[in-house]
């Protein structure tokens, strides 16, 4: 299904998500706390709208989630719905860590422990405005909750094959709402992903993936579609669940510009988001977008005859990728430059993780 490419600059990217003070009243019999709903389970999976209760509180999964405790945190899938009492909530068990998750740019004093992105612990060695645990020894250490320290995980965190500072590297220009931390919350979704055949098909793949983004998205500096006379155009009206959100509500929009109330739909169908109703989730929560630029990756053929993935990890190469997401309207002559900017940004990738770039770049 062929999408336009037309990218957004954007006057304000809007994704800061501003909270809002509550008055604190006293608690009497009619506003006590709600009972706690079944205690959170590290190896559940959560998708949207699903409950779980917490030190105490309730929270609400935003997306899918799964290994990441509720906090205000992290990657912001979990919002905290208040104290709760009674029901099932169990405190986390004795001796075992509960410190909050990492942060970038909040202020740490020295002595501080975190929870990374990648499930371990560190503490702070000197003070420090944020810096990440797993790139920074100096200002980081692994920490353990006995109090002795642990081996650095080796690759940054969990098996995706590009770290933080590699990442950094391909991106100089990535605006924050393109986080590292967001874009590792969204793989989680997909085992399969950059994880299937050999390290070398592994970082191919990682790099072929992170070069398409990078074309559609002008280097993550993007979350939309700049040419607002084509917003119209992508609802198929024809659908039986329609436009509810709009007759333009579903242009491009995320690293890899979902673009059409059919995409909206099935992406937010496979993620447990309602996508439909509320396509803006896409430009304004990092893990939402980055979701959907991996769902399409995973699971969507496009105008091609495969997925990307299985198109890397079958050999069929870089070039099929792109036909994939784009096809015709690139392929085949359709446009050698837009090709080219692809092609370019791939090689420079996976000269960045040390891994040859293989045949068949060109569709």
């Amino acid at each position: 299904m062929p999408r336009k490419r037309l990218l957004a600059i954007l006057s304000t990217v809007g994704v800061a998500l501003a909270g809002a003070a509550a008055a604190v009243v006293p608690m009497t019999a009619s506003n006590a706390a709600e009972a706690c709903v079944a205690a959170y389970s590290s190896s559940a999976v959560y998708t949207g709208g699903q409950k779980a209760s917490y030190s105490g509180h309730n929270w609400t999964a935003k997306w899918w989630t799964q290994g990441e405790a509720p906090s205000t945190g992290g990657s912001g899938v979990w919002a905290d719905n208040g104290a709760c009492g009674g029901g099932t909530s169990t405190p986390p068990p004795t001796g075992t860590c509960n410190y909050p998750n990492w942060v970038a740019g909040q202020f740490y004093a020295a002595g501080s422990i975190v929870k990374y992105t990648n499930g371990n612990y560190y503490r702070a060695k000197n003070e420090n405005p944020g810096y990440d645990p797993v790139i920074s020894t100096w200002y980081w250490e692994p920490f353990s909750c006995s109090g002795s320290t642990t081996p650095p995980p080796t690759n940054g965190t969990s098996s995706f094959p590009v770290t933080e500072a590699q990442f950094n590297q391909m991106f100089p220009n990535r605006i924050g709402f393109y986080s590292y931390a967001g874009l590792i919350d969204a793989v989680k979704k997909y085992p399969a992903f950059t994880t299937t055949g050999s390290d070398t098909v592994k970082k191919q793949e990682a790099a072929a993936f992170l070069a398409n983004i990078n074309h559609e998205s002008g280097g993550l500096v993007y979350t939309e579609e700049l040419n607002q006379a084509n917003w119209p155009l992508y609802c198929d009206a024809s659908q039986p669940y329609g436009c509810p959100a709009g007759q333009s509500a579903y242009h491009g929009r995320g690293p890899i510009q979902l673009s059409w109330n059919f995409n909206y739909k099935a992406a937010g169908d496979a993620l447990g988001i309602d996508l439909l109703n509320n396509p803006d989730r896409v430009k304004n929560e990092a893990s939402v977008a980055y979701q959907t630029a991996v769902w399409y990756w995973m699971t969507q053929r496009g105008p091609g005859t495969m997925t990307p993935h299985d198109a890397m990890v079958n050999s069929r190469g870089f070039g099929e990728t792109i036909r994939s997401i784009n096809g015709s309207l690139e392929c085949n002559g359709g446009n050698p430059a837009q090709v080219q900017s692809r092609v370019d940004a791939y090689n420079r990738f996976t000269s960045i993780l040390g891994v040859s770039p293989g045949a068949n770049l060109y569709c």
